[in-house]
């Protein structure tokens, strides 16, 4: 009895500790935003232009007819300014929260124009509206196979790219029966979310399935909190912040209080129906989104993989204090300890914790590298990029970078020199390889468990 005392009393200290982090985060992010809106309001009020901005030609950007660079996510200055390293970059603002599936359906309308569609059985089934968002317009119109696009994500944008470029191959948008995979040139991941994370199950996802929660965790308190700003539905705050969830129409002005209550005892919403993001980034659910994801033979493909772990006398422990972010430090040193469940069965065949250990604090660093689950996918580690000079389409060529995981992200000043050498890197490369070559006939995969990086 009293052991279990002590054990609850451990858990429930390290879920407000990582409560009041992320809170304190989070304020922190907001703020910077407002203040620098506020600034950018003041310096155009004291600083008027005289350039109309009606007179700029959007064509003299693309005046050499080179293909965009997409960053995929956005919102609060995500790349911390990253994007104006190029005068042909896009930045999508979508859901933090919502399923990959659906940010990947309101990619592809963002980008092509018109009103989004996350299609009737998928909708019906999810309990939301079928139609989202209307991108009149278009921030690329005339893409297609002869205009394609360099795609850049970051953590579970790196999914949503993959997604996308399956639902063009599969031409799964209605009303656009011309698609295909060569639609993307390029993919980019930096730390991306490819195989799932062990950190979704230490911060609420049940080990069993991947799907559902523990009834007391980080996990609650966030969906908790996300139902209640969704409900309260402040406009002037959703500028700055979208979780993206308006087409499950959880807002007082659709649903009442009536609504709020079936939200929060889980009846009804996203939460209740699976279609979020948590559930994809499990072992269980990368997996099963894998397993209709294909490496295309025409596509080149990158990837940075990041780690702020070292092994020490056979321990795999934090790399050091101050190179790891204060959110992200206590995770580090969790993953890195983290096992799973032995009365549980292991997320796939030949399952290894050790092979798991070495994290960024968010995603693991064997997870990053390329899609390993359920079949591991053509790929190439490299130790710097001089290696790759002359890249091969199909195969993913991974990096592993000493870096937590929001080093690239947020914060420019923190990254230092090395936020420049990465971007700098991955524009240049995108920028070379703006023609395809004579597509590679890739060797014939059989499914294994992954193997672990080197």
């Amino acid at each position: 009895m009293m052991k279990l005392w002590m054990v609850t009393s451990l858990e429930l200290a390290e879920l407000f500790v990582s409560a009041m982090v992320h809170l304190l985060y989070a304020f922190y992010i907001f703020s910077t935003a407002v203040a620098g809106d506020i600034s950018k309001n003041v310096n155009d009020y004291l600083f008027k232009s005289n350039v109309d901005v009606n007179d700029y030609d959007q064509s003299q950007s693309n005046v050499e007819g080179l293909p965009p660079i997409v960053l995929r996510l956005g919102g609060l200055s995500y790349f911390a300014g990253a994007e104006k390293k190029d005068e042909r970059v896009l930045v999508p603002d979508l859901g933090s929260l919502t399923s990959i599936y659906d940010r990947a359906r309101e990619l592809f309308y963002y980008l092509k124009g018109g009103r989004v569609d996350f299609g009737e059985e998928h909708s019906e089934a999810c309990g939301h509206s079928r139609f989202g968002r209307d991108y009149r317009k278009g921030q690329y119109p005339e893409w297609d196979e002869d205009h394609p696009i360099h795609f850049v994500g970051h953590s579970a944008g790196a999914q949503v790219i993959r997604v996308l470029q399956q639902m063009l191959a599969d031409k799964a948008f209605e009303g656009f029966d011309e698609t295909n995979e060569n639609w993307v040139l390029s993919v980019t991941s930096l730390s991306g979310a490819f195989n799932g994370t062990t950190r979704t199950y230490l911060d609420g996802m049940r080990t069993e399935d991947g799907i559902g929660m523990k009834p007391i965790s980080l996990l609650q308190l966030c969906r908790i909190g996300v139902i209640m700003y969704d409900w309260l539905d402040i406009s002037w705050l959703k500028t700055y912040y979208s979780f993206g969830f308006d087409h499950f129409n959880m807002s007082w002005k659709k649903t009442g209080l009536r609504g709020l209550v079936d939200c929060l005892v889980g009846n009804t919403g996203p939460f209740a129906t699976g279609d979020w993001v948590l559930p994809d980034l499990t072992i269980q659910g990368s997996t099963s989104l894998n397993s209709n994801l294909q490496t295309f033979p025409n596509t080149y493909y990158f990837s940075y993989a990041t780690k702020r772990t070292r092994r020490i006398m056979g321990m795999t422990i934090p790399s050091g204090v101050l190179g790891i972010h204060p959110m992200l430090f206590l995770r580090v040193f969790q993953m890195s300890q983290w096992r799973f469940p032995q009365d549980v069965s292991p997320p796939y065949k030949g399952y290894r914790d050790e092979e798991w250990q070495e994290n960024d604090g968010a995603m693991n660093t064997i997870s990053m590298t390329h899609p390993r689950l359920p079949v591991e996918h053509p790929s190439r580690f490299i130790r710097s990029d001089s290696e790759c000079q002359t890249l091969q389409p199909g195969i993913w060529y991974y990096k592993i970078v000493e870096a937590d995981h929001i080093t690239f992200i947020v914060n420019r000043e923190r990254a230092g020199v090395q936020f420049d050498l990465i971007y700098d890197s991955i524009f240049q490369r995108c920028r070379k390889h703006v023609f395809r070559k004579i597509p590679q006939t890739l060797p014939n995969q059989s499914p294994r468990a992954p193997r672990s990086p080197r």
